[in-house]
């Protein structure tokens, strides 16, 4: 159940995180704070996948939608904020099932494919909806692409240091799967 625990934990940190501290540039990147615990979240995902299956897993992932869009109303985040985190939250986090339940490769290739699909939507629906002048309009068209870059660079970074993390200290990751 601590796999669970961390994975729930990890999204209510995320917005806290976002919401408490402005975001960051990295160069051209606009990066919120929560960022680097959304791409572990993809992770983390992944091994209560591997733990409780793809059924059980969504049960997970709905318990963290709620979570996630109570918390990020109680810390006053605008309507489009949160529809915007709940709508990709639900996109990416189901893509990153369905992708990770279908690939027949090693656990470790399929925590960085799946959690790079994932972390690209999240990415782009977020910002659009949620920030652009679409949403809130806390970003102008010409800031989206680089909030975008900056988010999928970031927890492309975090997924690959899971996947890496996955395969050294599970050697058994690294093998491939022939059925789930």
């Amino acid at each position: 159940m601590w796999r669970v625990l961390i994975y729930l934990l990890s999204i209510v940190t995320a917005n806290v995180v976002t919401a408490a501290f402005p975001p960051i540039h990295v160069g051209l990147f606009i990066v919120p704070m929560g960022t680097l615990l959304i791409g572990a979240t993809f992770v983390f995902r992944d091994l209560v996948q591997n733990k409780y299956g793809r059924v059980k897993t969504y049960y997970f992932i709905a318990t963290a939608l709620v979570l996630s869009a109570v918390i990020s109303f109680l810390l006053g985040d605008t309507l489009y904020v949160v529809l915007a985190s709940a709508f990709s939250f639900l996109l990416s986090e189901s893509s990153d099932t369905e992708i990770y339940s279908r690939l027949r490769v090693s656990m470790a290739w399929r925590v960085f494919y799946s959690g790079l699909v994932g972390g690209l939507l999240d990415s782009v629906v977020f910002v659009v909806i949620g920030l652009s002048p679409i949403g809130a309009n806390f970003l102008s068209w010409t800031m989206v692409p680089f909030a975008i870059l900056g988010q999928l660079v970031f927890k492309t970074a975090v997924q690959g240091l899971g996947a890496v993390l996955m395969a050294w200290l599970h050697p058994a990751s690294r093998e491939r799967v022939t059925a789930d």
